[in-house]
């Protein structure tokens, strides 16, 4: 079987969402944070390579801000310097990028508190 395309990829990994996401979600869709739309995981193509798409899947995505949330897991302890390069790689593109440990959660007045003050800093 052939590489998923970006959209397929993103469509499978919409089916199945991390409890973490499905809450955050529930607080993001539909325009309830500030009336700004959000996508779930979105693909972000960065290149395209022997006419293929080299992309990344984000976890929550706002086309208005340019703003890309992604939540972190225990996972990501141990891959910091992947995850830097990927914040390096989607800032080229002009894209905002806000982490949110799934800890976090617990408090999601503060979650969405964090959010609502990074869109306010986006110009």
């Amino acid at each position: 079987m052939s590489d998923p395309t970006p959209i397929s990829r993103a469509r499978a990994l919409r089916k199945n969402m991390t409890p973490f996401e499905k809450i955050l979600w529930a607080n993001l869709r539909k325009r309830k944070l500030g009336g700004f739309k959000f996508l779930r995981q979105h693909p972000i193509i960065y290149q395209v390579y022997n006419n293929k798409p080299l992309y990344f899947i984000a976890d929550f995505y706002c086309a208005d801000k340019k703003l890309v949330i992604e939540l972190d897991g225990k996972i990501h302890d141990f891959q910091k310097e992947e995850d830097t390069a990927r914040d390096e790689i989607m800032a080229s593109l002009g894209l905002h990028v806000i982490r949110i440990r799934n800890e976090e959660l617990e408090n999601m007045r503060s979650v969405l508190h964090k959010i609502t003050d990074y869109i306010g800093a986006i110009p």
